[in-house]
C-alpha cells in the first residue's frame, strides 16, 4: 500500500472530492476507483470520512491509502535543467516547453519532478519559465504560504490575437469549471473562485499585441481564460481561442517571465527572471 496526503489548495478550492483526488493524482486512478475507496471509509478529509460529493476547501487535509501502482514509481533522473537561482532551501529552473511538471500515467520520465522534488507549484505542459521547489519542509511551508498569501511576484509574458485598447487593465471574475467541458475553465460562472489579473501592453503590431501580465490569484488557466474572455485569446491557444493556428506553433504563447519570493530562512527577497524561448522571441521579431 502507498500513502497519499495532500493539502488542498487555492486551485481545488470548491472541487467534489472524487474530482480533487482525481486532480491531485494526475488521473493515476480512475474516478470509479476513488469513489469505490471513498464509499469503503479509506479516504480522510481532516481526519474525518465523507462522501464522494463533500466539497473541498482549502487547507483541508486529504489522506488515503491504495495499492501499489506506476506513480508510486516515480524515479530520479539526471536531467539537464536551466537554473535560474539556487540555495540551500529552494531552486527556481526555467522549465522548457512540452516539460510535464508531474508524472501521470503516459508520463513517468522526464518530468521535473523526476529531475526535482518538492515542487510547489504548477504550469501548464505547453507553459515555459520559472518554476520554483524546494529543499526541505520548512522551505515548503513558507513558499506555500507565501502562495495562499498571494505574495509571490509572478509575472507572465503573452502574445495575444487582435489589439489590446488600453495600455493597462485588471481583469476580475469568477473562474470555475465549465459545465459543458470539466476539462476548461470558465469565467462565465456563477459558483466559482475570484480571479484577478493586471495585463499592460508592451508592443502592439498589427493584429496582436505583446503584453505582461501579473497574477494576484492563481487560478487553473487563469491568463488563458481572462484574455478569452475580453476577447484576446493567447496565440496558438486551441482550447480557449478557437482559431486557426497562422504561425503553425503547438503550444500557447505563455511564458513565466519574473518570479519574485522572499527566501524561506533570510527573509531576503529574490527576483529570477527566465529569458524568452526561442519560438517566443522568433515571433516577436517576425511580427516586429
Amino acid at each position: 500500500m502507498s500513502d497519499y496526503r495532500f493539502l488542498i489548495d487555492e486551485q481545488l478550492d470548491g472541487e467534489r472530492l472524487d474530482k480533487g483526488l482525481s486532480l491531485l493524482t494526475d488521473d493515476s486512478f480512475s474516478r470509479s476507483f476513488l469513489q469505490k475507496l471513498i464509499k469503503d471509509k479509506k479516504v480522510l478529509v481532516n481526519d474525518a470520512f465523507q462522501k464522494a460529493s463533500y466539497i473541498l476547501r482549502e487547507d483541508d487535509e486529504v489522506y488515503f491509502e491504495a495499492p501499489e501502482c506506476e506513480m508510486a514509481q516515480i524515479l530520479p533522473q539526471d536531467i539537464k535543467l536551466d537554473i535560474l537561482y539556487e540555495d540551500k532551501d529552494v531552486i527556481v529552473v526555467n522549465k522548457p516547453k512540452d516539460m510535464v511538471v508531474h508524472p501521470a500515467p503516459g508520463h513517468m520520465q522526464d518530468t521535473l519532478v523526476n529531475a526535482l522534488m518538492g515542487i510547489v507549484h504548477r504550469i501548464d505542459k505547453d507553459t515555459t519559465g520559472s518554476v520554483i521547489a524546494c529543499k526541505n519542509d520548512a522551505a515548503h511551508n513558507s513558499i506555500a504560504m507565501q502562495l495562499k498569501e498571494h505574495t509571490i511576484n509572478r509575472r507572465y509574458r503573452a502574445l495575444v490575437h487582435g489589439m489590446v485598447k488600453d495600455d493597462e487593465g485588471t481583469v476580475s471574475t469568477l473562474i470555475g469549471r465549465d459545465a459543458k467541458d470539466r476539462k476548461k475553465m470558465s469565467a462565465r460562472v456563477s459558483d466559482g473562485k475570484t480571479a484577478i489579473t493586471h495585463y499592460r501592453v508592451l508592443e502592439r503590431f498589427k493584429d496582436y499585441t505583446y503584453i505582461e501580465c501579473r497574477l494576484e490569484t492563481g487560478r487553473t488557466h487563469q491568463i488563458r481564460v481572462h484574455m478569452a474572455y475580453i476577447g484576446h485569446p493567447l496565440v496558438g491557444d486551441m482550447i480557449y481561442g478557437n482559431r486557426k493556428n497562422p504561425f503553425g506553433i503547438d503550444t500557447q504563447c505563455l511564458h513565466a517571465y519574473i518570479l519574485g519570493f522572499d527566501q524561506p530562512t533570510t527573509g531576503e527577497y529574490i527576483e529570477t527572471c527566465a529569458p524568452l524561448p526561442d519560438y517566443f522571441k522568433y515571433l516577436l521579431e517576425k511580427l516586429g
